[in-house]
C-alpha cells in the first residue's frame, strides 16, 4: 500500500529530487577525473538522509545544498581546485 503524502511533504520531496538532478548535472559538467567520486559523494548525502522524517530539518538540508550549487554556479572553477588540490 502507498503512504498519501500531504501537500507539504510533497513539495518537500519535489524540492529534494529538483536538488538532486541539479547537483548531478553541476556533477556532470565536473572534470573527468572528479565526475565519479563527485556523483558518488551527492549520492551517498542524499542516501544518509533519506530516511529523515523532520521537515524543519529537510528544508535546513534543502537550502544547505541549494547554496552549494549557487556557489559552483558563480565560481565553477572551484571544482577543479578542489581536483588539483586531490591529485
Amino acid at each position: 500500500m502507498v503512504n498519501a503524502l500531504d501537500l507539504q511533504s510533497f513539495i518537500l520531496r519535489a524540492r529534494v529530487l529538483k536538488l538532486y538532478r541539479k547537483a548531478l548535472k553541476i556533477a556532470h559538467r565536473a572534470p573527468p577525473q572528479a565526475r565519479g567520486e563527485l556523483k558518488q559523494s551527492i549520492r551517498q548525502e542524499m542516501e544518509t538522509n533519506s530516511e529523515c522524517k523532520d521537515k524543519q530539518k529537510i528544508r535546513y538540508l534543502t537550502s544547505e545544498g541549494l547554496g552549494h550549487i549557487q556557489l559552483h554556479s558563480i565560481f565553477p572553477s572551484k571544482i577543479e581546485f578542489r581536483v588539483k588540490m586531490l591529485q
